[in-house]
């Protein structure tokens, strides 16, 4: 199968982004699902907003802190995920709710794998901030690179060295294995 213009370009973005996307998986994974030895645990927090106010009543930097690395645990998800896909011509909506909803599916797996781990806590808070995370890194990213390698790949340098579209370099024309050319 033959690539076109950059196709070298986008198999390695797409391997690129697997590995990392592995990498902090396997990374988050071992943060989230180790057993923690602590002398005493909170209950399981299954009432919405109730762990975010929780938080908020322990002081600016203790909520920013807790807040913050709710929101940060799962956020690289937001752009590793279509940095593995590598589509550049995507619906931005699509795109946005497909990430998302990935996100929230893993946040969810991490909380459900919690609850037979000892020193791990169920929080539905993590959940909601996880997917929260992971739609803003999204949003923050995503839509920018896509836009910016759309510019890039529309341009190809010509054989001389001056520029022209994608869309009007020819090569050869392409024939069929002995199949014959009529006269």
């Amino acid at each position: 199968m033959r690539q076109g213009p950059g196709g070298k370009a986008v198999t390695l973005f797409r391997v690129v982004g697997f590995t990392l996307l592995l990498a902090h998986l396997v990374l988050v994974g071992w943060l989230t699902l180790r057993p923690l030895d602590v002398p005493w645990m909170s209950a399981a927090n299954f009432t919405p907003l109730d762990g975010i106010k929780a938080d908020l009543a322990l002081g600016p930097g203790a909520a920013v802190r807790r807040i913050g690395a709710g929101l940060l645990l799962l956020a690289p998800l937001g752009f590793l995920l279509p940095m593995a896909d590598a589509r550049l011509a995507v619906s931005p909506w699509a795109s946005l709710v497909r990430t998302t909803a990935a996100g929230a599916l893993i946040s969810l797996a991490i909380e459900l794998g919690q609850t037979g781990v000892p020193g791990q806590v169920v929080d539905i808070d993590s959940l909601l901030l996880n997917t929260v995370g992971v739609l803003l890194a999204h949003l923050l990213v995503v839509p920018l690179v896509r836009a910016r390698l759309r510019r890039r790949r529309r341009r190809v340098p010509a054989p001389e060295g001056g520029e022209v579209a994608a869309g009007t370099l020819q090569g050869a024309t392409p024939t069929i294995t002995r199949v014959g050319v009529a006269p």
